[in-house]
């Protein structure tokens, strides 16, 4: 099954199908709520039956370079900071939600910070607004910064009704490890200044080259599902490591609603 459904269907939609031990790729969100989502991971398990979310951004042949880079001329990332800024007029569900922003987009900006540098979020502190201009019922604006495992920070700054300088749908990245600094555009090759001998000699500029990939997007997705399905290989998006991106949507509306810096679940 192959589930694009509106996200308050999901839920419905994914555990029926499990239950009749039917594969399912599904859309972002996983589930309307953790404790949904939750409960189809432990179906997905009960029921012995693949569950995978598309996280499409995942199948760019820019961000996996973007990732190595990261880990092969930064040493890895202490710090990492993406920006979102889009002014799209949708009309329908996405300009009445309550959290459009971060519900319906940031969740594939935060599993690229999970990809790119293979850590997971502990903790959150985010604020959510909607400026005075803005075609949203919601907020459609949000900063959030997270503590991830190993140390590193990774920050997020974004906009639905920011008009000018958009950046690209893919974010535009920094990435800040012990050995230098690397940006991506979200469009074209992404870039490093290294200095691997600790700054005693110039800073060394690379340009890495695009990783080839199978497919690309939604049809990268699609393959890896029937990849996985041929094979029994866990795909990108499995819905146990995916739930660990939806977290950190639902700790960011928490930390939002409450004011305070919240645990990430899992």
């Amino acid at each position: 099954m192959v589930d694009v459904s509106v996200p308050e269907a999901h839920y419905e939609v994914t555990a029926t199908c499990l239950q009749k031990a039917v594969p399912v790729l599904g859309e972002k969100p996983m589930a309307a709520t953790m404790e949904e989502a939750r409960q189809l991971v432990e179906l997905s398990e009960q029921c012995s039956t693949l569950f995978v979310v598309s996280q499409n951004r995942r199948y760019n042949s820019g961000l996996a370079a973007f990732r190595e880079l990261v880990a092969t001329r930064l040493g890895g990332a202490g710090q990492l900071n993406a920006e979102f800024y889009r002014a799209p007029h949708f009309g329908g569900f996405r300009e009445e939600m309550e959290s459009p922003l971060l519900l319906d987009m940031a969740i594939h900006t935060f599993d690229a910070a999970r990809y790119v540098t293979g850590a997971d979020a502990r903790s959150v502190a985010c604020s959510e607004f909607n400026p005075p201009w803005s075609w949203y019922k919601g907020a459609a604006s949000a900063v959030a910064e997270f503590e991830m495992t190993g140390g590193l920070r990774f920050s997020y700054q974004g906009s639905w009704c920011a008009e000018g300088f958009e950046t690209s749908w893919d974010s535009a990245w920094r990435a800040v490890g012990p050995w230098g600094s690397a940006l991506w555009d979200g469009a074209g090759n992404p870039t490093a200044e290294v200095r691997p001998d600790g700054g005693s000699s110039d800073a060394e500029r690379v340009e890495a080259p695009a990783v080839a990939i199978p497919a690309r997007g939604i049809a990268g997705s699609l393959a890896d599902f029937v990849r996985s399905l041929r094979t029994g290989e866990a795909p990108m998006g499995e819905c146990h490591d995916n739930i660990r991106s939806l977290a950190m949507v639902f700790a960011a509306l928490e930390s939002s609603r409450t004011g305070r810096r919240v645990a990430v679940g899992g």
